[in-house]
């Protein structure tokens, strides 16, 4: 650990967008970046060299969503009602423009080849969610699910199937929560399972079987303010929520009921009062799960008169649905959004509307870190993908790169201001010097510059924060 008390500093700067950065996600093996901005465009980084491979405006309105689908595709989503599919590997780069959107150009900006393209709602501002179409799958898969909120009812989801491009399922969990702000599609076992929150701050967990339909499983109203975003653990046991209010919630993902029997309600709460430091099991009104839900907004009561979504079918028994979340924690900091879920589930990071990333332990949810470098809010967070649990990684993250403008890692926080995040590193680290002593390291001459990038590039455990500015801040957490 680093005894000064300098801030950390991001490893790079990345500049090229004009506009607001909404989206960002890390593809290839962490070898690229995706970012995606309020006028449309995509901006393709190579993490290497730290520079553009691919420029091109993928929507017409603003980027809503990104995501890789194996190594040669990229969906997007945006505000311009449509989800588009492209097809755009290593060596499609090299057709591609790499003029960045902040820089005039007099030649329009090749697109990739589109292989599918859905119309879709883009009212909600809610962005997809997918995952393979059918369970188990270890391998990419040739066939997706693609949530998204229906067209005409933006209460309820729509599920498509990709490539037929067909429409699988409509599922509607009700008509009193608003609009669906945050979805997440996924298998639990053999069930498919959706995730979903809303307007009105409640979130549902809903699973499906060929006999009885979509169940309602988990419900729960923790937020005063609708849902911004939500995020699975990687083992698939719980999932968080963050919303326009300053609540973080930890949720439970039932079990699936293979026998026909639910599984027990989950212990009450516990809620973190975070100016006393102590734990507080009394009801407040702001975040009780049982208070009352708040409105839905005059869009989502016009668009209610236009619904065609088949009713969905929820448990009979009203105890058979859980209705507890796992942890309640009010951060004294609203408007944290893009809330996302490191690959080796120890912390999750959001992108803040007062300027900050924050990062806090997923066991606990207390905040171990508080990153700070733009000076206008935070709207993108990303993970790079860690491949090795922690206790295994060999690599602890890398060194300097190009454009850097400080310090690389979260080292050079003052931890004495919360010794729950000092002990969180300090483990973390431990186990990483545990695993490096016994690592080969071949000898430096026998390792290339680009070489030696490339592994920073996939073994650093990168954190990008996509801002207002335009700017796109890299840090290398623990």
């Amino acid at each position: 650990m680093a005894s000064d008390a300098r801030p950390a500093q991001p490893k790079s700067i990345l500049r090229g967008h004009k506009t607001q950065v909404h989206a960002a996600v890390f593809v290839r093996s962490n070898e690229r970046l995706l970012t995606g901005d309020a006028d449309g465009f995509v901006v393709v980084w190579d993490l290497i060299i730290m520079r553009t491979r691919a420029v091109w405006q993928a929507h017409t309105g603003g980027i809503l969503g990104i995501a890789g689908w194996g190594p040669d595709k990229i969906i997007t989503h945006g505000r311009d009602n449509k989800l588009v599919v492209w097809k755009l590997g290593v060596e499609d780069e090299a057709r591609m423009s790499t003029v960045l959107p902040l820089d005039p150009s007099k030649e329009s900006r090749p697109h990739p080849w589109i292989l599918h393209m859905l119309e879709v709602n883009t009212m909600n501002f809610c962005s997809f969610s997918y995952c393979p179409a059918s369970p188990g799958s270890t391998y990419v898969p040739h066939e997706i699910l693609i949530a998204v909120p229906n067209t005409l009812a933006s209460e309820a989801v729509d599920i498509f199937h990709l490539p037929s491009q067909s429409r699988r399922h409509t599922v509607k969990l009700g008509d009193k929560n608003g609009m669906v702000m945050a979805l997440s599609l996924f298998y639990q076992a053999q069930f498919l399972t959706l995730v979903a929150g809303y307007e009105n701050g409640a979130v549902i967990v809903a699973q499906f079987d060929d006999h009885c339909g979509w169940t309602v499983r988990y419900q729960a109203k923790c937020h005063s303010q609708p849902v911004l975003s939500l995020d699975l653990s990687p083992s698939k046991d719980f999932f968080l929520t963050s919303s326009a209010d300053s609540i973080i919630a930890k949720h439970p993902l039932p079990e699936p009921d293979l026998n026909g029997l639910t599984t027990p309600e989950a212990a009450p709460p516990t809620l973190f009062n975070r100016e006393r430091g102590t734990e507080d099991n009394s009801k407040e009104a702001s975040v009780s799960p049982g208070s009352e839900p708040a409105g839905a907004s005059l869009i989502s009561a016009a668009l209610k008169k236009e619904s065609r979504a088949v009713p969905t079918r929820t448990s009979s028994a009203e105890s058979q649905v859980q209705t507890q979340p796992l942890v309640i924690v009010n951060t004294k900091h609203s408007g944290q959004q893009s809330l996302k879920v490191r690959s080796d589930g120890r912390i999750f990071a959001t992108a803040g509307w007062d300027t900050k990333i924050r990062v806090y332990s997923a066991k606990t949810l207390k905040e171990v870190a508080v990153l700070k470098w733009h000076q206008v809010g935070c709207y993108a967070a990303a993970f790079a993908e860690i491949e090795e649990p922690a206790e295994h990684d060999s690599t602890g993250g890398g060194s300097g790169t190009s454009g850097t403008s400080g310090t690389s890692s979260l080292d050079s926080k003052t931890w004495d201001e919360d010794p729950a995040g000092s002990l969180l590193a300090q483990e973390i680290q431990q186990e990483n010097f545990k695993s490096t002593s016994v690592t080969l390291v071949p000898k430096l001459t026998e390792v290339t510059v680009r070489e030696k990038r490339m592994r920073q590039a996939k073994t650093g455990h990168w954190l990008a924060a996509g801002s207002k500015d335009g700017k796109v801040s890299l840090w290398d957490v623990f």
